[in-house]
């Protein structure tokens, strides 16, 4: 044993290759062994890669703080199944979970949560302001969205003649995520043809899309390095 491991993790690891067999954990139901609660922390440490959670994500908290209900939403079963054996082994009774495009939901009226996560899609989809419509139908105080941005560009173009010009509000690049998408990477969209906005490009696609107020969140210190470095944003749209 490693006289300094001083953590929980550390004492864990430590023994593991030594005890696999052996019960590390009992609760009312079962007894686990070391293997076994490895097995389960990389399945859910898996799942929740393959959602794009990445270094500082905080996961589960709402669940946590007493939340009434919190639903789901993924277009891919895969991901679903996942995400219900993650739920299954915190033992979260007020999760549950849907099978939906983003693009090609119908909110019904009255169907709305004060708080919706819209967390690393955005990027991934073909028709980005018809998902940001239907997330705000969804919404009823606060949307936080999370996603990759493309580069800011600035200027004015043509717009019906020579004399008549259009001022640039941010831009989306179209982009081709086929080797992705054909390859069943499963970050990638419901379609093979993306669309990525810029900042401004967000930030005025929320404003058309019901949101009454914007605000870019300053990542904080030890943030994930593309948060840090601008080329992805966490936006806060309030209603």
């Amino acid at each position: 044993m490693n006289p300094l491991a001083t953590t929980f993790f550390e004492l864990f690891a430590d023994n593991l290759p030594h005890r696999p067999d052996k019960v590390f954990l009992i609760d009312p139901d079962r007894a686990w062994t070391y293997g076994e609660v490895d097995d389960e922390v990389n399945q859910i440490a898996a799942a929740l890669v393959a959602q794009a959670v990445q270094p500082g994500d905080r996961v589960i908290v709402q669940l946590r703080k007493g939340m009434r209900e919190v639903r789901g939403v993924d277009v891919r079963q895969e991901s679903l199944e996942k995400a219900r054996l993650i739920a299954e082994a915190l033992e979260l009774k007020n999760l549950t979970f849907d099978q939906q495009n983003c693009e090609q939901m119908q909110p019904q009226p009255g169907e709305t949560y004060e708080l919706c996560l819209f967390l690393g899609v955005l990027y991934h989809l073909e028709n980005p302001m018809l998902a940001l419509r239907n997330i705000s139908r969804l919404t009823q105080e606060v949307c936080v969205i999370e996603t990759q941005v493309a580069d800011e560009v600035e200027g004015y173009t043509e717009w019906g003649a020579r004399e008549w010009t259009k001022k640039y509000h941010g831009v989306l690049a179209v982009i081709d995520e086929s080797d992705e998408f054909y390859t069943d990477i499963r970050e990638a969209g419901a379609t093979p043809l993306v669309m990525c906005p810029s900042p401004r490009a967000l930030e005025t696609m929320l404003k058309h899309a019901g949101f009454k107020r914007t605000e870019i969140i300053a990542p904080p210190a030890g943030a994930y390095e593309q948060l840090a470095r601008g080329k992805r944003v966490i936006c806060a749209a309030y209603k």
